[in-house]
């Protein structure tokens, strides 16, 4: 008959977090499986105790286990947090977008008149400039979290380390109008394919961070991360044609 050890673990924030715990438990366990909400792990036979997997989850980071019931117990008092609501939760995302669009809108103002294509490559490049900046405050965190769902990045985690600097460099092309179709093309190719990964982590419900603005904010992967692919993909198209 299987053994099952149920672990309540502090300091989980993304999936990369989850990644390193499930590789760091793998060894001592016939299986392991670890979510991030709630933040725990369940052991199949485990052949280490609680004082050993501790040991081993320190060397993989600021983490700790302690038995489930430990934690329930000591939670027990303690009045649950109300859910948030989907703008408590996407505020940062959406006030980040408002100011991009306020910024590419003013510069508008100092022209005669509203062109489109000039306001949509204002726009992308203050998107990439500040979405690669928020990126690059922790960039390997970064990238643990991208390739939990980016296809590329699942397999070669290079990737991940290398996107921000994607980002950065089509956010300067798009500042300086510098090769106007190549910067489309190679815009379009990269959210294109962002949003694949990202439709198919919606699609199976998969409970991840969403990466978009590094691991500073906490934003749930959804179909906002949709959107914000296919909308600069979609710009680039426009531009292209």
């Amino acid at each position: 008959m299987a053994n099952t050890t149920h672990l309540s673990i502090q300091g989980m924030h993304c999936g990369g977090c989850v990644s390193k715990i499930t590789k760091a438990l793998t060894p001592l366990a016939d299986k392991v499986e670890v979510t991030l909400n709630p933040p725990a792990a369940t052991l199949t036979n485990a052949s280490a105790n609680l004082t050993q997997i501790n040991k081993v989850l320190a060397k993989a980071g600021d983490y700790k286990a302690a038995q489930a019931a430990t934690i329930q117990a000591s939670q027990a008092t303690e009045k649950p947090e109300p859910p948030k609501s989907w703008l408590a939760t996407y505020q940062p995302l959406l006030t980040i977008v408002a100011y991009i669009l306020g910024v590419s809108l003013l510069i508008e103002t100092l022209h005669a008149s509203f062109e489109l294509e000039r306001w949509m490559m204002h726009f992308m490049a203050g998107f990439f400039l500040v979405f690669s900046f928020f990126k690059m405050l922790n960039i390997r965190a970064f990238a643990s979290s991208y390739a939990m769902y980016d296809l590329l990045a699942m397999r070669w985690q290079h990737y991940g380390l290398l996107y921000p600097f994607i980002e950065l460099g089509l956010g300067v092309a798009y500042l300086m109008g510098y090769d106007q179709h190549t910067t489309n093309l190679l815009t379009f190719i990269v959210m294109t394919f962002s949003s694949l990964g990202v439709i198919q982590a919606v699609m199976n419900k998969q409970k991840i961070r969403c990466a978009c603005l590094g691991t500073v904010f906490n934003l749930p992967m959804s179909t906002v991360t949709i959107i914000e692919d296919l909308l600069m993909a979609g710009m680039a198209a426009w531009m292209l044609i």
